[in-house]
């Protein structure tokens, strides 16, 4: 103890009631031989037993505030080491605010819908079909572990029934709440578990809706069919931010095909310099009617099912080559790429005979590598695309508009036939000649050997590199053309990225770096899953024309347009919901609500007026508790929690009901 501590403690005495002069400590003396956790706990039952928290928060009643936006875990899973870093850094900041004389109510929250919980249980399914089979196989454990991953979770939550599932996600929802509220309590994290927001409750569900209603209202919920990141295990997209959280490093094939041009190809020898076809023509190149082929380069072989053409940038320089030996065939690529494919040397084993702009080879028809499918025609052709890279592969890109946003994109422009051989499961479809029934992924090999069987296949290798996993099961995502209803984020990207630049992030290159740069590459966000447990997405649609929409903001509004009052138990969750159905205002077929859920990083983002019921009440709650002054998450929420608040502040904050001047909204990051 230092001197100064000395002498506040020798000037912290009492002269007893008694008068005799005898002066004692204002606080009890601690045993010398009381260990930390002992003294902690001592502490902790003090607090516990004076209601503490509690009384700081009346003690500062009325004050100017402070405002701290708790991120909601989900209690379905554990506390972790990293949650107990992260609590300290914001505890730090509210206490030492409350000390200053502010008001920090620090509110706590559950994140309570959405896959995580869904898969918990589907785990819970899983097990139990596992007893089963294993007592109705006479204990054979191997053989109901089999039978048993035949059924994937959606086939085990139809069998089970929805109301049911959905009712065991309410439950499972809470399991380690306990966990989390002792944790917060050891490491003396104060939070408000006595009025925590729920966002399963019908008041935050409500006000979910009235920011749908809102959205769309202003135009900013639509509904779009794009090729979307799927998850055939969840049997959902996702959205971008959440892809941003799931990439892995796989080791794929990289195969380099060669597809037979049609006759309609530019003749020999076109473009070729003076000195190219003196020495093609001595070595006897453009003899012997040699097979013209374009090189396309692919780390996905399982798409060439389903090619329909070939993208070249019509700006690109692109030779074609012959092998100096003679070799019955050519190949066309760019020239960039020459020493990428053949190596430095290529020109000793290989020469130049003809040479094209990309744009002179747009139209030209080829045999489609892969002859699996039913199709108008079973050529493909060459097109220009100015999203054709010559950085890698051949800058030949093979297009499946299928799977890729680039190829859905340029199959709209081109009019390219949409040839879809994997069903939502992940699998190829039964009917698909060789690769039937297989997972897209364990087709690459199949599909190799039949290249490499027909002589189109000029060289394969392995290639690592990022790819796609779903975030939360860690299944390879498939882009995939869906239907989905969209936040119009890319409308107000500017207004996001405005206000991101007045973050006072810490450290400050997340915000301008990581966070910023993503931001620029806005897409708009994909918010319907068609998943079960969640807020359900309050769009209802006539059966007999879909233009006829209505988007429910309310439960007032509910009740008026099904023309009776909600049931006091009213449960706007899944299947309940879809109970509710009424007259199409324009007289013909009945308004039914779509299938579909929301991201539940929508329903997080909400929080801010969500966890008040607004608008419905507290106007005066949000107007002192919004925007946050204080934010503090791990890293790993600049792409979801962290956007989510953004984006849904971005698209509502414009009518905020508080100030003219938003104050701006400050994250930290602690990791």
């Amino acid at each position: 103890m230092s001197d100064s501590e000395n002498n506040n403690t020798n000037n912290a005495m009492n002269t007893n009631s008694h008068g005799t002069g005898a002066r004692h400590p204002r606080f009890p003396l601690i045993a010398a031989d009381l260990g930390a956790d002992a003294l902690e706990q001592q502490v902790l039952a003090g607090w516990r037993a004076e209601n503490l928290f509690a009384r700081t928060l009346v003690a500062r009643d009325g004050a100017k505030p402070y405002v701290f936006f708790e991120g909601p875990p989900t209690a379905n899973g554990r506390p972790g080491i990293h949650h107990v870093f992260a609590r300290t850094v914001k505890d730090l900041f509210c206490r030492h605010r409350a000390m200053q004389g502010h008001l920090v109510l620090r509110k706590a929250g559950w994140d309570t819908h959405g896959l995580p919980v869904e898969i918990e249980v589907e785990k819970e399914l899983q097990r139990e079909l596992q007893a089963r089979l294993v007592a109705a196989n006479g204990g054979d454990a191997e053989a109901a572990t089999k039978e048993a991953a035949n059924l994937g979770g959606k086939q085990l939550i139809e069998q089970l029934g929805v109301a049911e599932f959905n009712r065991r996600c309410r439950e499972n929802v809470w399991k380690y709440r306990a966990d989390w509220q002792a944790m917060s309590e050891r490491i003396a994290y104060w939070l408000d578990y006595d009025h925590p927001y729920v966002t399963y409750e019908n008041d935050y569900v409500e006000s979910v809706w009235w920011a749908l209603s809102t959205l769309h209202a202003k135009g900013l919920l639509t509904r779009g069919h794009k090729i979307l990141p799927y998850c055939a295990r969840c049997g959902t997209t996702l959205s971008s931010h959440e892809v941003a959280q799931g990439y892995e490093d796989v080791e794929d094939p990289s195969v380099f095909v060669a597809f037979e041009l049609s006759d309609d190809a530019p003749e020999f020898g076109h473009g070729a310099t003076a000195g190219e076809r003196v020495n093609a023509t001595a070595r006897g190149l453009y003899d012997g009617n040699p097979k013209r082929q374009i090189l396309v380069w692919t780390t996905t072989p399982w798409t060439l099912v389903s090619n329909v053409a070939v993208a070249l940038h019509d700006d690109f320089d692109y030779v074609e080559v012959r092998r100096l030996n003679g070799d019955a065939r050519t190949m066309i690529l760019a020239e960039s790429r020459l020493a990428g494919v053949f190596g430095g040397d290529w020109h000793d084993r290989w020469a130049v005979i003809s040479r094209y702009r990309g744009s002179q080879l747009a139209g030209v028809h080829y045999t489609r590598p892969v002859q699996w499918l039913p199709v108008a025609d079973v050529h493909g052709k060459i097109i220009n695309e100015r999203f054709v890279s010559a950085d890698d592969g051949t800058g030949a890109v093979h297009m499946s508009p299928a799977f890729g946003a680039d190829d859905y994109a340029a199959g709209q422009r081109h009019g390219l036939e949409l040839l879809q051989p994997i069903g939502p499961d992940g699998h190829f479809k039964a009917e698909v000649p060789v690769v039937g029934g297989l997972w897209f992924k364990d087709a690459d090999p199949v599909i190799e050997a039949d290249l490499r069987e027909r002589g189109i296949l000029f060289k394969s290798q392995k290639y690592s590199h990022p790819y796609p996993h779903c975030w939360r099961c860690g299944t390879p995502l498939l882009y995939y053309a869906r239907g989905s209803w969209f936040v119009r984020t890319t409308s107000f990207k500017d207004e996001m990225m405005s206000r991101n630049a007045q973050v006072n992030w810490n450290p400050a290159e997340t915000g301008s770096g990581r966070f910023g740069e993503w931001l620029s590459n806005n897409v708009d966000w994909a918010i319907s899953r068609d998943r079960y447990w969640g807020t359900p997405l309050p769009v209802w649609v006539n059966d007999e024309d879909a233009t006829e929409t209505v988007v429910i903001g309310s439960y007032a509004d509910l009740a008026k347009h099904i023309g009776r009052e909600l049931p006091a138990d009213f449960d706007p969750h899944k299947p309940h919901i879809d109970t509710y159905t009424w007259s199409a205002a324009s007289g013909t077929g009945t308004m039914r609500r779509v299938p579909e859920v929301i991201d539940a990083w929508f329903d997080s983002g909400s929080m801010p007026f969500a966890q008040w019921h607004y608008p419905f009440e507290n106007h005066d709650k949000v107007a002192a508790q919004y925007p946050a002054d204080f934010i503090a998450e791990g890293v790993d929420q600049t792409r979801g929690w962290f956007y989510s608040l953004l984006a849904i502040a971005t698209a509502w904050v414009m009518r905020c009901p508080t100030t003219a001047t938003v104050k701006p909204r400050r994250f930290g990051t602690s990791w």
